[in-house]
């Protein structure tokens, strides 16, 4: 199963942007938008920000499994200012039903709706997929932007585990959220031989 190639133009609160399906050329911007995000901010876990090749490849490991990965493009400077993916919530075969999102934004681009675009659009992209769930799991409790973000598309809290993440000196939170896909969730999906098993392979 491919993604469906996307190009679409949209207008957020200070400027245009292009939404398209990252590739390969997008990497260095990546690398710098998530390695900010690793040294600086508890969305993310870990602690030791990936280098280039390795966000290459999980990319690429993505990708090829059928996830959708988009980028949010500057129409005007081409500049990349955010990118957000889908990949397995779980290894576990019987999760093969169920994504888990991740969306960046450049720091110098916090505010101006580019999040709540690409979720938009991440949305759009799982639901003409296989998949029936779409989970968060919201870095720090304190993430107060993220949880809103989500909420603001449909999503809702269905649990915390507390104290599961030690970063900066301090314990952290993980907020979980979920929403459905496709309006049906609760229906027992047709059989398809070429839905991507999960893998732990992108955080």
């Amino acid at each position: 199963m491919s993604p469906t190639p996307i190009n679409d133009a949209a207008a957020t609160q200070d400027e245009a942007i292009i939404i398209r399906d990252a590739d390969a050329s997008d990497i260095p911007a990546i690398h710098y938008i998530y390695q900010q995000a690793v040294k600086e901010g508890t969305a993310s876990f870990e602690e030791i920000a990936p280098d280039a090749s390795e966000l290459a490849r999980r990319q690429q490991a993505l990708v090829e499994k059928g996830f959708p990965y988009i980028a949010a493009i500057d129409a005007k400077s081409g500049q990349l200012c955010g990118y957000a993916y889908a990949g397995p919530y779980r290894p576990r075969s019987a999760y093969r039903h169920t994504v888990e999102d991740s969306i960046y934004v450049a720091p110098d681009h916090h505010g101006k709706g580019i999040g709540s675009l690409l979720m938009h659009h991440l949305i759009l992209r799982c639901e003409a997929g296989p998949w029936r769930q779409m989970v968060a799991a919201v870095g720090d409790s304190e993430n107060k932007g993220s949880i809103a973000l989500h909420r603001k598309h449909g999503f809702v809290i269905t649990g915390t585990f507390h104290n599961v993440g030690y970063k900066f000196g301090r314990w952290l939170d993980s907020v979980l959220m979920q929403r459905p896909l496709q309006g049906a969730a609760p229906l027992i999906p047709a059989p398809q031989a070429d839905l991507p098993l999960p893998t732990a392979d992108h955080k």
